[in-house]
């Protein structure tokens, strides 16, 4: 139970940690463009690890999903508007051994455009793409 209530806490704090965080551009930036775009958050662990709760979106427009499992998680895909500026991912998931892997993608009208890895037994990744 401690170690449920430790996962959750340092959940939120990573996505305090988001929300709070200014939006630099990135170096591999899109060209802007008066389209919208259509995103897909994607996340795979090691064969040893397990998907726990994730909170995904754009801007403020966010969907939290809770008590997953398995090694692999999809969202639906998500059409933004071409006025979004940011899209995020949190996700954390617990591995059995210091060697567990937890990798979140980003993928923006098919291609993959940002991923973030976290390592160990509690694991949390982040991952932010600039959209404009």
């Amino acid at each position: 139970m401690k170690n449920l209530f430790s996962h959750k806490v340092l959940f939120l704090l990573l996505f305090s940690t988001l929300l709070l965080t200014s939006c630099n551009s990135d170096d591999d930036s899109p060209v802007s463009s008066n389209t919208s775009k259509k995103v897909v958050f994607k996340a795979v662990t090691s064969s040893d690890a397990n998907v726990g709760m994730v909170v995904y979106g754009y801007d403020t427009s966010l969907t939290t999903a809770s008590s997953l499992s398995g090694t692999t998680w999809n969202s639906s895909e998500i059409v933004v508007p071409a006025n979004a500026y940011v899209a995020s991912i949190v996700m954390n998931g617990v591995g059995a051994s210091a060697s567990s892997t937890l990798k979140v993608q980003i993928y923006v009208d098919g291609v993959l455009k940002k991923e973030a890895t976290s390592t160990g037994k509690a694991l949390s990744a982040t991952v932010q793409y600039n959209l404009q």
